[in-house]
């Protein structure tokens, strides 16, 4: 696919507080940075964003996800979720499994991940990380 940014879930999470401090910060400089780049979110970024707010709290989660194409989880996904498990297991480098699954979805659908946690990310073969912190 390609064509566009993946929004990791600390990105998010640092544009709301951005937000609600009314402060121009790192998020909210790489997204002026970035005006014309398609931005979208995983299927397990959305699932880590409806499990923060209490569940009475639905329409928010559902503003917050609302711009953002939501990248489903396919078989290529499935694939290179277990390509880069097998890789980061032998090598000792295991990261969490939502993280993975964030990953493989940035690899299949061939689009860079933006997030602030770049080492962490950076073990994952093949995955394009962008950090906006210092941007």
């Amino acid at each position: 696919m390609g064509g566009g940014m993946i929004l990791e879930t600390t990105f998010l999470v640092d544009v709301e507080r951005e937000l609600i401090r009314k402060t121009n910060g790192p998020a909210q400089r790489f997204l002026a940075d970035n005006p014309a780049s398609p931005l979208f979110i995983t299927f397990t970024v959305a699932g880590e964003l409806a499990a923060g707010p209490p569940l009475s709290e639905r329409s928010r989660w559902e503003a917050l996800v609302e711009p953002f194409k939501i990248l489903v989880c396919t078989a290529d996904v499935c694939w290179e979720y277990g390509e880069a498990f097998r890789y980061l297991r032998t090598n000792g480098r295991l990261i969490g499994s939502n993280d993975l699954w964030i990953a493989a979805t940035a690899i299949a659908f061939q689009m860079p991940l933006v997030t602030r946690n770049l080492r962490h990310f950076a073990r994952v073969p093949r995955l394009q990380v962008l950090s906006y912190e210092g941007t």
